[in-house]
């Protein structure tokens, strides 16, 4: 097969959309099946996998710094599509797979990724004009597309009965964690946690962009009501991209990194970041709603103890056959996330038996897995479209 891969959200800082692309990316360049692979950036060709972080860069500063951003992004989208639609129209026998949400114009078999619907149901936690992008875009890809991929059973669903797409095209193909993301002997950590103040610190690790979706501020000032010497041994770390609309987060974290409990690391170079995840105590994620929860994974992954989400497809990942994995609580709850977090930093018999099951559930979602998962739906969008196709 021949196929050619949009690479737009392969954009640092790397969010799990990024991380997605660049992992299905990487692992179609060097699958059996594959005898051709074209990867497609914003209006042109780029050479391979790592090229693409270089080669979006200036997109994504003109994307976030250009003015009249909704009438920008149309304009820049009509010219993609007709520069993608000059670039292609030799290669109708190729098949198109975009990662992220919307579709350029195609003659030939085309494929989306659709990761949460989170624009539909929190648009208030979403900056404007991408909630107008994908209203007005959305419907004719999910038409279009011969095939929806989706990360998780809840947004399967979600895209069923909110989006009236017919549930035989849609497939779900869990997201995995790199093999980096493992435990780590405590020599192999110091370099690493040495380089951002960590080192010997019993910290209490988060992981989102700090956006309103992700529930910061409540985890915050749950995180605040616990008791003063619990705080001091546990100061709470976060790691992510500072995003939008985050006013009421600034405010219940003012007086906590006044005081040193609380440490925002930002941007940690993927080189990194695995090892920042291993050194951690313990881990939350109390996201309000996700499309797979990809953070946790790769917590649970390094032998970490979790607490998280009760909600949206997070508990696809939390438990087991035998149950929850991870602790899972309310998130609008602030009582239950202060009561999670104790019990997730303190209760010694639960830790012990949460970090060799997490370790477990997590060797079921691999890279590999979700490249395999995703060229067999190729196969099968290629065999029908033969089929339709006049003798």
């Amino acid at each position: 097969m021949r196929v050619i891969f949009n690479v737009d959200a392969i954009t640092a800082p790397l969010t799990g959309i990024g991380r997605y692309a660049l992992e299905l990316a990487r692992g179609l360049a060097r699958h059996r099946e594959v005898e051709a692979l074209r990867l497609y950036s914003a209006y042109r060709w780029v050479g391979d996998p790592e090229h693409a972080l270089a080669a979006n860069r200036t997109i994504a500063t003109l994307r976030k710094n250009v003015p009249f951003k909704t009438a920008a992004l149309e304009a820049y989208t009509q010219l993609r599509s007709a520069m993608f639609r000059l670039h292609t129209r030799q290669m109708r026998d190729w098949l198109l797979h975009t990662p992220n949400y919307v579709l350029m114009p195609f003659a030939g078999p085309a494929l989306t990724t659709v990761h949460d619907l989170s624009w539909l149901n929190y648009p208030e936690t979403h900056p404007v004009e991408r909630v107008r992008f994908l209203d007005r875009h959305l419907p004719r890809t999910l038409e279009k597309a011969a095939a929806v991929f989706t990360d998780s059973q809840f947004i399967a669903d979600e895209i069923v009965t909110k989006l009236d797409v017919p549930r035989a095209k849609v497939r779900v193909v869990p997201l995995g964690a790199d093999a980096a993301y493992r435990p780590r002997a405590h020599d192999e950590l110091m370099p690493a946690l040495a380089k951002h103040d960590l080192a010997d610190k019993a910290y209490l690790l988060v992981v989102a962009t700090q956006e309103p979706r992700k529930n910061l501020a409540r985890l915050v000032r749950a995180y605040a009501a616990l008791p003063a010497s619990l705080r001091a041994r546990h100061p709470l770390v976060i790691v992510g991209a500072r995003g939008w609309l985050s006013a009421e987060l600034e405010s219940v974290l003012a007086p906590l990194e006044a005081r040193g409990e609380v440490r925002r690391l930002g941007y940690v170079a993927e080189s990194e970041l695995p090892l920042v995840y291993a050194g951690a105590h313990a881990f939350a994620f109390p996201s309000l709603y996700e499309g797979f929860g990809l953070p946790v994974l790769e917590a649970m992954a390094s032998g970490v103890p979790v607490l998280t989400s009760n909600v949206s497809s997070l508990p696809e990942i939390a438990r087991d056959a035998a149950g929850e994995v991870a602790l899972t609580v309310d998130p609008l709850d602030e009582s239950a996330l202060r009561g999670g977090l104790e019990r997730v930093l303190e209760d010694a018999a639960w830790r012990d038996q949460a970090r060799p099951r997490g370790i477990q559930r997590a060797r079921g979602f691999t890279w590999a897995r979700c490249v395999d998962e995703t060229v067999a739906v190729y196969r099968e969008v290629l065999a029908s479209n033969s089929l339709r196709e006049p003798l």
